[in-house]
Order: C-alpha cells, then structure tokens, then sequence
C-alpha cells in the first residue's frame, strides 16, 4: 500500500495487523459486518437531519458529522415500531497504553466492547469516513492520535473522539510537550497523508511482533520501522523503535559475551556499529523535536479537555 497508492485501504491494513497478533483468528466477517452497520447508520443520520452549513463541500461536512455523531453521541433508532437507543463508543481507561494487552489498541476490541482509547477511535474514525467516500487525517501529538479536517468554512479543524469534542490547537499546545521542532518538522499536529497513516499500522504492526516473539532477533521489527520512516520521515515512534531494537541487539551481543564490560563489546565490530548507529538515532529524535510525555500526566491532560471545554473548543465547528 505505501508502493502502490491504487493498493490503499487502511481498513485492511489495520485488520490485517490485529489478525496477525491474534494468530488469524481475527473474526473478519463479524468485524466487517459491524462497519456495515456503522457506516449505514452513519447514511441514516445524515438522511434524517440538515446541517446549518451553506459551503459547496456541505455533504463531505455532513459525512464527518454523521461519523462524529455515531461514534459520540446517543441516537434514537426505531426498529419495528420500537424506540431503541443507540449508545456511543465511550473511553476505556483500562489499560490505556495496552501494556497488558496490546489487542486493548485494537478496534476489533473497540468494536466488541464499544470502549477504546486514541489509538482506536480515530482508527475506527477514519475507517468509517472512507467507507462514506471522504478522507479524514489522522494527527499525532505525545502518545495521542486524533482527527484534522479541512472544510471551506474555517479551514483545518481538530475532532477529538475521547472526549467527543472539536479542540483548537491551543489545547494540543498546552500539554506543554509539543516542542515548536516537532511541529515544524510534522513530529506532531500534521495532518497525515494516506501514505503516512499506513506507516502508523507497520509500527504497529512491528510492536505487535516484539509482543508475541520477545525473542525475537530484531530483523523483522527492523523491516518495518525502515519502511515506516521511508513514508513518514519524522514518524518519532518508527525512530524511538528502531533505536530501542538496536539496543536490544546490542544488549543480546553483551549476554552472548557474558560481559558488562561495554569498552570490551565495543572492540567488537558489530557491537561498535549498533552502539554508534543508536546514539545517532536517539540525537535524531531529540533534534526533531520529539519529547516524551510522562504516562501519568497523559490522562491529566486529556481530560482537562472536559474540564477546561469553554476554553477550548472549537465553537465554530459546534455551532453547525
């Protein structure tokens, strides 16, 4: 898909890694019938309501707020004669970071359970937005991801689905880990292509790897972060990858030596190389811009959306 851009469909893409980690035992038809539901619901919702939006790309608006109001909010569906309430995809605050399990990422599991986290809902987000025909950019900001759009209204916007409203850039900012770097480099807050979303998926897919063979010698895991950067140049998760695979290359030469004299390994050719190849890697991502945000403060700092939404939402987008 990153080759051939007549190849690409992020749906399978994102299936194909969750089947992987899961052996082939993803349940594809049932996955593939729920986002037939979802996309038919999102058709629904924009048959039975008008926008207040009079630009000439009114129905791609109509689109985003369809998937919007599916995803976050209670809709009243009537099915033989009978009020039903159809509920929303919520936050999950287990496991946010998949630590645990990393199928807790996965939107199959969102699908499941109709409970998610950043990686899953703008996943599911933009899945659905193709299925209706229109693009929807992935964004990154520190150990987050979330939706841009650009509308002739206001131009780019931001939809956060974890707490379902429209944030300007000034709470992206506020998180106090965005480095001005990252943002002029497209570290963070860039509105990815599709080329660079399935470059988010190869990372996954290559940490899905290291989770199911921890032994495993690192070539694969490799494969994937080069491609990665190769479509996305500044994707820091590819680099801090591929930085932590070579150390851990050099730490198996170091057990293999039963040493932990590092001046001895690094008489060693292959050992001198990684070491020097990893240095190399770390200085890039701290040049590009990229800092890591603390896990504990990461929930904090979400969640001021809800606690701080006068301040920053977006009204213009509210107000359609």
């Amino acid at each position: 898909m990153i080759e051939d851009e007549n190849q690409y469909n992020f749906k399978e893409a994102v299936f194909s890694v969750e089947n992987a980690y899961l052996n082939g035992e993803l349940d594809t038809v049932s996955v593939n019938r729920e986002i037939n539901i979802l996309t038919q619901l999102c058709k629904t919702v924009m048959q039975s309501r008008q926008l207040d939006y009079g630009e000439k790309d009114k129905e791609k608006v109509s689109k985003y707020a369809a998937v919007f109001t599916v995803m976050s909010q209670v809709i009243p569906v009537v099915v033989n004669d009978t009020l039903f309430s159809y509920k929303p995809f919520r936050y999950d605050f287990e496991d946010v970071f998949g630590h645990e399990d990393i199928s807790n990422l996965f939107v199959s599991k969102l699908l499941k359970t109709h409970t998610g986290n950043c990686n899953s809902l703008p996943y599911l987000y933009k899945i659905l937005a193709e299925e209706l025909g229109v693009t929807a950019h992935l964004a990154l900001a520190p150990n987050h991801i979330y939706i841009k759009h650009n509308i002739e209204s206001v131009g780019w916007y931001n939809t956060e689905l974890t707490t379902g409203i429209f944030p300007h850039d000034g709470w992206l900012m506020a998180s106090g880990y965005i480095h001005l770097d990252a943002v002029t480099n497209g570290v963070f807050m860039k509105a990815l292509n599709n080329k660079e979303s399935i470059a988010l998926t190869l990372v996954d897919l290559g940490q899905a790897y290291q989770r199911s063979f921890p032994d495993n010698d690192g070539s694969f895991i490799l494969k994937c972060t080069q491609k990665a950067i190769e479509a996305y140049p500044y994707f820091a998760n590819a680099w801090i990858l591929q930085a932590e695979t070579h150390k851990k290359q050099y730490e198996k030469i170091m057990m293999t030596k039963l040493t932990i004299d590092i001046n001895a390994v690094l008489e060693l050719p292959e050992a001198k190389e990684l070491m020097d190849t990893m240095n190399e890697e770390y200085t890039h991502i701290h040049k590009m811009g990229y800092r890591t945000m603390p896990e504990n403060m990461y929930l904090d700092w979400l969640m001021s959306l809800t606690d701080e939404r006068d301040k920053y939402e977006n009204k213009m987008i509210q107000n359609f």
